[in-house]
């Protein structure tokens, strides 16, 4: 008789009661975000991040693997999450309609303008971007479909922001924790109410290596039908390559991108002040 083989992976232990209810469907998304934002993880490694026992961890893993939501590496004994996940995302995608009613604009921005194009949403008081296209360039940004940043350290998210008004803006503020990533970070009130006022003159959003260090990114906020900011549209680059000289120029043509965006999505009137660009101080 063949020897049955345990699959690598898995605990030795036998199996013990599942959690039900809430808790249950809990514990499955902390695993879901914690693949999601770690290039694979062993079982040991996931339970420890999570602070759960492999054999918790191991009865998730194994609902979600049979409903494909999670996969396994067998050579590196990493889990993954799977194909269903992808799935639900796409689908997301297509709810909100703007990725495919971007994706010429972006491929055009960046052909002109050499950089990368991003194109991102609010969702809880961060950036969540949804779609990107590449640069040819080696040294290039990458924010792939997922990656959140906080509003106030985004090129987006301070578009988005200038966009909303200034009750908007205040309660945000009030709530903000001004995470510092670089010694460029907007770090308090008065220098995120700054930018705001300088994105209203100008018509778009600088981010001066605010986020990543040696990166720059100028963005503009995309208007739905009632002129609310939808989403944000950018392109971001190595600061070598992006040189002072060139922002204004970028800017418009990332807040000429925005407009066309708007307009596709049934915006009367998407200039949102972005035809101002000419009145945009210099950058100090």
């Amino acid at each position: 008789m063949q020897k049955q083989i345990r699959r690598r992976g898995r605990p030795k232990t036998a199996a013990v009661r599942q959690p039900t209810g809430i808790q249950a469907l809990s514990r499955a998304l902390d695993v879901l975000e914690a693949l999601a934002a770690h290039d694979g993880l062993t079982l040991t490694e996931l339970a420890g991040h999570l602070g759960q026992s492999t054999a918790t961890m191991h009865r998730v893993l194994s609902t979600l693997d049979e409903r494909r939501y999670v996969e396994i590496d067998p050579r590196r004994q990493t889990w993954f999450v799977g194909p269903e996940t992808f799935r639900l995302g796409s689908s997301f995608m297509r709810n909100t309609n703007i990725v495919e009613r971007s994706r010429s604009v972006m491929r055009d921005l960046m052909s002109r303008t050499g950089e990368t194009s991003n194109l991102g949403i609010e969702r809880d008081g961060e950036v969540l971007f949804i779609s990107q296209v590449e640069t040819h360039e080696t040294i290039r940004a990458f924010f792939p479909p997922g990656t959140k940043s906080p509003l106030h350290a985004s090129g987006i998210g301070k578009a988005l922001l200038s966009s909303h008004d200034d009750a908007a803006i205040e309660a945000f503020i009030a709530s903000a924790s001004f995470t510092v990533f670089t010694d460029k970070t907007l770090s308090n009130a008065g220098a995120l109410r700054d930018a705001v006022a300088r994105t209203r003159q100008c018509g778009y959003a600088l981010d001066d290596e605010e986020r990543t260090a040696g990166m720059r990114c100028v963005a503009a906020s995309i208007l739905n039908v009632h002129g609310e900011p939808l989403a944000g549209i950018s392109v971001s680059g190595p600061t070598s390559r992006m040189p002072d000289p060139k922002i204004r120029e970028i800017g418009g043509l990332v807040s000429e991108a925005a407009r066309e965006i708007s307009m596709r999505l049934g915006a009367s009137d998407a200039s949102g002040g972005r035809t101002f660009v000419g009145s945009c101080p210099a950058i100090t």
